[in-house]
């Protein structure tokens, strides 16, 4: 076999692992764009070393799951991640980045709510949490990639779930109870119905913003009242809402990361999106995502995506 023919059988073996790799890295980083540059980067390492690999899923995984958490240690990210500024990138249902969603734990580590909890992990609570619930690996297999023992595995695995367990609402509700919710949510948003607002909330919900990028840290409210209040400022247009915007946009009603979602839309652009974590028929979070950088991946995928009626032609 000549050398062409093999390096494009290699790059083949890596392709064929590349969705599963960058849902990986997604979990572990919470960063569609981190993920996509470490599965580069371990193409790069795969390039140098193929010749050498007896197992290319086991030395992938190894060595993405490592890249991985050296980021997440990186005095970089540690300076981003505890500045405050920090939300999981949200990533339009049907991604193939989201990975794996058969069980209930491969969709809920996937989940904005789980991605954020588990910025309070340890980077090596963090992958030992990724690799067992949405990879099912065991932990004799955990701990060759991580070079840990057995035991570690399973101490950092019963930590994770011990948070994740902690932080965890009961947001089960049919697609159509969810749809119902929040279609409420922008009804009374719009007409600034306070007290419509304030029954649809938890009395415990919290509510997160990027501000659109123009804060250097997230703006957080913590009462139904204060959450309101903003919500009916935030949902009522305005010329300037609009320049910021690059237009008028359309409100489509979408799934990110599993949960329903309100979606700013102008031309094939997201301009901002809206999630919802649902405790039962209440809206226990809503998270505010407008900053040009958390939303390219999501505009991508929007492209290719056949959206339905929007529930506000012309914000």
């Amino acid at each position: 076999m000549d050398n062409t023919v093999t390096d494009r059988f290699d790059t083949g073996r890596f392709e064929a692992n590349r969705n599963r790799l960058a849902s990986l890295a997604y979990r572990l980083l919470g960063s569609a764009v981190d993920a996509e540059d470490a599965v580069q980067d371990a193409f790069l390492h795969w390039q140098a070393d193929r010749q050498h690999i007896r197992v290319p899923e086991a030395w992938l995984t190894k060595v993405v799951t490592n890249l991985c958490l050296d980021r997440l240690r990186s005095a970089q990210a540690r300076r981003e991640r505890s500045a405050g500024a920090w939300l999981p990138e949200p990533l339009l249902d049907g991604d193939p980045m989201l990975g794996p969603a058969d069980t209930f734990e491969q969709r809920e580590s996937v989940s904005l709510a789980v991605l954020t909890v588990m910025e309070r992990l340890s980077p090596q609570e963090r992958a030992v949490y990724v690799l067992r619930e949405a990879f099912s690996y065991g932990h004799a297999e955990i701990a060759e990639i991580l070079d840990i023992t057995e035991s570690a595995s399973q101490q950092h695995l019963h930590r994770a779930r011990r948070r994740i367990t902690a932080a965890r609402r009961d947001g089960r509700a049919d697609p159509a109870s969810a749809r119902r919710i929040v279609e409420e949510f922008l009804a009374a948003a719009s007409s600034g119905r306070t007290e419509r607002l304030v029954a649809l909330l938890t009395d415990d919900a919290t509510a997160i913003s990027d501000g659109a990028g123009l804060t250097e840290k997230l703006l957080r409210y913590d009462t139904a009242q204060r959450i309101a209040a903003v919500a009916r400022a935030g949902f009522q247009p305005s010329p300037a809402k609009r320049r910021l915007s690059g237009g008028t946009p359309a409100i489509h009603y979408a799934l990110v990361n599993g949960a329903p979602a309100l979606l700013f839309v102008v031309g094939d652009q997201v301009t901002g999106a809206v999630t919802f974590d649902l405790a039962g028929a209440r809206i226990a979070c809503v998270r505010g995502i407008a900053a040009a950088a958390r939303l390219v991946r999501l505009t991508e995928a929007w492209r290719r995506h056949e959206p339905e009626t929007p529930l506000v032609a012309e914000w």
